[in-house]
């Protein structure tokens, strides 16, 4: 069983791209042009939802 956690290897800021990007078997940098792409749609909404999963996702 697959469980979601924060990168320590593969982090730029807190790890949550990285560890998405891990959970769902793809590039990382894909996770995080997305991440920036929504975060520019969505007017900082995004921005919101990463600093949550930053504080609710444990780190490996």
């Amino acid at each position: 069983m697959k469980k979601l956690y924060r990168s320590s290897v593969d982090k730029m800021i807190c790890g949550v791209c990285g560890g998405l990007a891990e959970y769902f078997n793809i590039d990382s940098t894909i996770v995080r042009l997305a991440a920036v792409v929504l975060a520019c749609v969505s007017l900082g909404t995004c921005v919101l939802a990463y600093i949550v999963a930053a504080i609710i996702i444990p780190q490996v």
